[in-house]
């Protein structure tokens, strides 16, 4: 206590000064106009750029918050565009939403899993993604997995809080896809160029498309994934090696190189398809 006297005594003529120095600049800006104008302006400026700092702050720490968000919700709505459609093509006299309604029950076999790309391989023939997600969240192999832009992959194997995942862009990956709108079905495959490119083969000769407007989407006859996910918008037109069909050069919608948060769809119904599917497998090789 001594020590603080000693110290505020030594310094009291500081303190004085300080004291004369806030008294002054009160009295300045208080009872001058002009003055008063200028404090306001500067101080509203100051405290407004400290607002704006404080706020970009706060969105870069809920970044990946909000691009989880922001990826499932457009997975979500590009799902509810696909349902919408095939609803309205089903039902075409009637365009009243309660018949909308009654079919919601259509999707809820459906559910995502959001998850992170903690480590992403671009640069080989046979790619690989590892995900944060596994058993323990309901991750489990034969999963089909996206981004909000396009399809990414499906799951390979899983421990319980891992998951490795083979991306479109893996030389072994093959997905079932169709021409938007035209539903001519083809086979998408990657050819270990580059990562935004894929081509799709087996489009039928006298499948009838502008190229120049063409967009790839999945078919829903994969076993894996839901139709209607956008993958890519065709680039290119050419024959196939024996001219019997046509094949085409898309640009994927997935950006590879900048993925970060996707999602896991778990679709019980395909689940079911994929059982049933080995199971017939299974009594053909017990057959034979």
């Amino acid at each position: 206590m001594k020590n603080l006297i000693d110290f505020l005594t030594k310094n009291a003529h500081w303190f004085l000064l300080l004291l004369l120095e806030i008294l002054g600049a009160v009295l300045l800006f208080r009872f001058n106009s002009y003055q008063g104008s200028v404090y306001y302006t500067t101080a509203n400026a100051i405290s407004g750029k400290i607002y704006e700092i404080h706020s970009s702050l706060l969105a870069f720490i809920h970044q990946a918050e909000n691009n989880e968000a922001l990826t499932q919700r457009n997975y979500m709505l590009e799902q509810e565009l696909v349902r919408l459609q095939t609803l309205l093509d089903k039902d075409g006299t009637s365009k009243d939403s309660t018949v909308i309604a009654m079919n919601d029950s259509a999707t809820n076999h459906i559910k995502t899993i959001p998850a992170k790309v903690i480590t992403n391989e671009i640069n080989k023939s046979e790619n690989y993604i590892t995900i944060n997600k596994g058993t323990d969240d309901g991750v489990r192999p034969d999963m089909a997995v996206t981004s909000g832009l396009g399809p990414v992959g499906v799951v390979y194997m899983s421990s319980a809080h891992y998951s490795i995942v083979v991306p479109l862009i893996n030389t072994h990956s093959s997905l079932s896809v169709r021409i938007r709108g035209e539903k001519y079905f083809g086979n998408l495959k990657w050819e270990g160029q580059q990562i935004n490119e894929a081509e799709v083969e087996d489009i039928p000769r006298f499948a009838k498309f502008d190229p120049e407007t063409a967009w790839i989407e999945t078919s829903g006859y994969s076993s894996i994934f839901p139709e209607g996910i956008i993958v890519g918008k065709v680039k290119h037109v050419y024959f196939s090696s024996d001219g019997l069909a046509y094949r085409l050069n898309i640009e994927l919608t997935t950006d590879f190189a900048r993925l970060r948060d996707v999602l896991v769809i778990d679709n019980k119904r395909q689940l079911e398809k994929i059982n049933l599917m080995r199971s017939a497998k299974d009594s053909i090789n017990v057959s034979k």
